[in-house]
Order: structure tokens, then C-alpha cells, then sequence
């Protein structure tokens, strides 16, 4: 066990040290101007995210994985099919509700809207679309059809809020997508649908075994949108710099903000458990080996999740959100800034490990880490670049979205549909907590400074999740594009070699 503990925490340590260091190298540079306080408390949160992060990796593979697996197959296998997509459902809405990537986006909208009845109304998109996921895997059902139906659908409610004047929420909707699909969800999710395509087999059983991801978040945005259009009153938002300050979580605030995060994580993983065990009773019946590994799957993830998010929560934001103020006065650095720190982000995101480790292991090794790991560090580089030139500039989101969104669609029908499930997933997961707690709040910073506050925080800085969880879409069909497209010249030239061949080069054995 230690050994597989020390793996994991090398492995977040080569995840987190690019990002810390890119902080440190800005903060010797004229272009921020960080105290000496801030550097610290950065630098310690840094160890601790390494830290958090390798137990929630070894806890993943011991219980998070394992229990989606064995919930997927063991319903599946009971043949209930009302029983599967009724715990489907639940699940979905328990384990949004208690998402911890949520909690920050909806503290950071309070002011807009009501956290409680954004969270709720999220859950239920996430429970129904979950649903809709799991039977798409029953019934073997195209995923490229379903998706391309639902964000016509999303286009055409976005017209709607441009039409009565909602707009400015269009972004905190995508972006609700996005952050639902955090390091609690997507283990248990993506282990579900392999769990359900594994019982169910069939020749397609590895790319029934994607999608659940993007499926998932697509529910929240239709979700959100509704609720936005049909609320009542002129919903506003309001900037609170306060809420960004390194001493907000520390001092006697500290232990509070522990305390808050451990009670976020223990009602997320405790949902989870309960659910589970009632399974385990009624249906499932594993052996008790299987079940004291994962109690202590459990323990490891809890712990880690809890030291992750409380880094995060004190270092991180703090720091992001100063680092965009600052970046702000240079627009041009800070483009290529957002651009770098967008391509290494990603790598210190939890659930991108857990999803990179399944997509090697369900395509033996066909799409491998690595090329997976570059695929989306260019795609969440591209996309926190763009979103900088957004800021700037000042233009609504949907002229990124759409022609994105069209692109990634049109993909769909010349790459293999494994890709696209698998692309699909990724801009889910890409879109992490170090996302919505580190470059959300550089966006807020650097769009406070160039803009005037307000309702155009709404607008410009929040789309930037939206945007990371788009760009991976692309890179990674594109990515099974240029596959196909090997395959098929170095076919090409094998058939010309043999037909170039002389008849002196062929050996006669009669």
C-alpha cells in the first residue's frame, strides 16, 4: 500500500509543480506583485495539494471505481430495469448536490442567484440526464444522435435568454455543465456506465461505456437556463473583493474553513455510502474482502479531498484571483499567461488521472496517458486563451460556443464513435475544482479591472469553466482524426509497395 501511496504522490507532484512554479516565476517578474504572506501560503497549500491529491487518486482506484462498477453491473444483471434508473436518478441528484465543485461556483454567484436553489435545480438536471445516460447504454443508442439533439436544444434556450434580455447568464449556465462533473462524480459516474456496458456486453460494449460524462453535463445548462428564464425580477450580481483575500481563510477563520469543507466532502461521500451499502444488502452482496477495501478507499478519499479542497480554498483562490488583477494591466501577457497556465492546470486535476487511467485500460493501451494528458492540456490552453481575448474585448460567450460546439459535432462524423464518447467525457472532467477555484477567480480578477464590475463579471468572466470543458472536445477528435488518417497512408503505401514489387522479388516455393 505504501508503495502504491508514494506512485500516486509522484505523480502529483509532477501534476502540480508546473502550475506552482509559473506562480513563482510571475511573481519575480514586474508583471504581479504578490506579498510575501501570499507567496508562503501559496507555496504550503501547494504541498498539501500534492498531498490531497495522491490519496484521492489512491482512494479512487480502491472504492470510488469499484463501487460504480459493481452498482452498474449488479443492477444491470438483476434485470430491473425501473430499479437501475431509479438509483440512477437519485444518485444523480445526491451526488451533484453534494458536489464540492458546485459549492464554489454557487458561493461565487450568491449574490445572483439563491446557492441553495441553484444547486437543487442542477441536481435534478444531473439526476435526469444520468438517467437518460444509462439508458442510452441499455438500449445501445448512438451517443453523437442524442448529443446532437440536445445542444440544438441548448442553442435554441440560449436564443431565448438573448431575446428577454437574460444573456448574461448564458455563461454561469455553461459553466454550471462544467463544474458538476467534479472529483466525486466523474470516478463513480464513468465507473457506472463501465459497470452497466460490461454487464450488458456486446461488440460496442467499451464506447457504450463512454458518454455518461457529457450527457451529465448537459442537464445542469438546460436546467439552469429554464430556472433563469422563467425566474421573475431582474436577477443582478455584485462583487465582493473581500471574499478573495488571502486572510479570508486564515487566522481564526482557518479551522472554520476546514471545518466547512470536511462537512462538504463527508455529506458527498456519505451519500455515496449510503446508497451503496443499501445496495449491497438488497442486491449486490459483495464479499466482505471487497468491502473493507473499500472503507478504506473511502477514508483515503475523504482525507484527500478535504486537504485538496482546503488548499485550494486558502491558497489558490486567493492567489488566482490577485494574479488576474495584476495580469489584467498587460493585456497581451495576459493572454499568454492564461494560455500557459491553462495547459498545465489541467494536469492537477483529480478526476483527469482517473478518466486518462480508464481510457487506457477499456482501449488497452490504444489511447494512452499520455497523449490523452496533451490532448487536453493544449485544448484547456487554447480555451483559457481565448476566454482572456473574451475579457478584453467584451463579446457575449455564444460566439465561441457555437461555431466550438458545431465543429466538435461536425468531428463526430469522421472519427471513430469511441473518440467521440471519449472527447465528450473529457471536456466534462477537464473542467475540475483547480478550475473553478484557481482560473475562475483570475478571470473575475482580470475582468474587474478591465471592466466596470457588476453584471459584466457575469457576462465575460464567468464562460471560462464552459470554455475549458468545450476545447477538449475538439483536440481529442482531432487527435482520433489524425489516427484514422495514419492508418489509412500507411495502408496506402504498404499496397503500393506490393503492387511496385518486381516479379524477381517474389519467391516461388512450388
Amino acid at each position: 500500500m505504501l508503495k502504491i501511496l508514494s506512485e500516486k504522490l509522484k505523480e502529483s507532484f509532477a501534476s502540480v509543480l508546473p502550475v506552482t512554479l509559473i506562480v513563482l516565476v510571475l511573481s519575480f517578474t514586474p508583471l504581479v506583485d504578490f506579498s510575501l504572506k501570499q507567496l508562503v501560503v501559496f507555496c504550503i497549500c501547494a504541498v498539501f495539494l500534492v498531498i490531497g491529491i495522491g490519496l484521492f487518486n489512491l482512494g479512487a482506484d480502491l472504492a470510488m471505481t469499484p463501487m460504480g462498477e459493481h452498482v452498474g453491473s449488479g443492477l444491470t444483471k438483476s434485470r430491473k430495469l425501473l430499479l437501475l434508473v431509479s438509483v440512477c436518478f437519485v444518485m444523480g441528484v445526491l451526488i451533484t448536490v453534494a458536489e464540492p465543485d458546485l459549492s464554489v461556483l454557487a458561493e461565487q454567484v450568491k449574490n445572483a442567484v439563491e446557492p441553495v436553489l441553484l444547486i437543487v435545480t442542477v441536481g435534478i438536471g444531473v439526476g435526469l440526464f444520468l438517467l437518460l445516460a444509462i439508458m442510452k447504454v441499455v438500449w445501445k443508442k448512438d451517443l453523437s444522435t442524442i448529443i446532437i439533439f440536445f445542444y440544438m436544444a441548448l442553442f435554441m434556450l440560449g436564443m431565448l435568454m438573448l431575446t428577454f434580455g437574460k444573456e448574461q447568464f448564458v455563461p454561469l449556465a455553461f459553466d454550471s455543465g462544467g463544474v458538476t462533473t467534479g472529483p466525486i462524480t466523474v470516478p463513480f459516474i464513468m465507473a457506472l456506465g463501465v459497470g452497466v456496458a460490461g454487464a450488458i456486453g456486446g461488440k460496442r460494449a467499451n464506447e457504450n461505456s463512454f458518454g455518461l460524462i457529457a450527457l451529465c453535463s448537459i442537464g445542469p445548462i438546460i436546467a439552469l437556463m429554464g430556472l433563469v428564464l422563467f425566474a421573475k425580477g431582474n436577477l443582478t450580481y455584485e462583487l465582493s473583493p473581500a471574499s478573495y483575500s488571502i486572510d479570508a481563510s486564515l487566522g481564526h477563520n482557518f479551522f472554520p474553513t476546514v471545518g466547512a469543507v470536511a462537512k462538504e466532502v463527508l455529506v458527498a461521500l456519505g451519500l455515496i455510502v449510503v446508497f451503496f451499502l443499501a445496495l449491497q444488502f438488497v442486491v449486490l452482496r459483495l464479499s466482505r474482502s471487497k468491502l473493507v477495501q473499500m472503507s478504506f478507499g473511502i477514508c483515503y478519499t475523504f482525507v484527500g479531498l478535504v486537504i485538496f479542497l482546503t488548499a485550494v480554498t486558502v491558497g489558490f483562490m486567493p492567489v488566482g484571483f490577485e494574479l488576474g488583477c495584476n495580469l489584467a494591466k498587460m493585456p497581451r501577457a495576459l493572454v499568454v499567461s492564461g494560455f500557459i497556465i491553462g495547459m498545465v492546470v489541467v494536469l492537477a486535476e483529480p478526476a483527469v488521472h482517473v478518466l486518462n487511467k480508464q481510457v487506457e485500460d477499456i482501449t488497452g493501451g490504444l489511447v494512452s496517458k499520455r497523449s490523452m494528458l496533451i490532448a487536453l492540456s493544449v485544448g484547456v490552453g487554447l480555451s483559457i486563451g481565448l476566454s482572456m481575448i473574451r475579457i478584453i474585448i467584451g463579446f457575449p460567450i455564444i460566439y465561441y460556443l457555437i461555431p466550438g460546439y458545431f465543429l466538435s459535432l461536425a468531428l463526430s462524423f469522421f472519427v471513430p464513435k469511441l473518440y467521440t464518447a471519449i472527447a465528450f467525457d473529457s471536456g466534462g472532467v477537464a473542467s475540475g475544482p483547480l478550475t473553478s477555484s484557481f482560473i475562475l477567480p483570475l478571470a473575475i480578477g482580470a475582468c474587474s479591472v478591465i471592466h466596470d464590475g457588476g453584471d459584466s463579471i457575469l457576462s465575460y468572466a464567468f464562460g471560462i469553466v464552459a470554455m475549458v470543458a468545450m476545447t477538449p472536445l475538439i483536440t481529442i477528435q482531432v487527435m482520433g482524426f489524425k489516427a484514422i488518417a495514419t492508418n489509412k497512408l500507411k495502408n496506402r503505401m504498404m499496397m503500393r509497395r506490393i503492387q511496385d514489387a518486381d516479379d524477381e522479388q517474389i519467391i516461388d516455393f512450388v
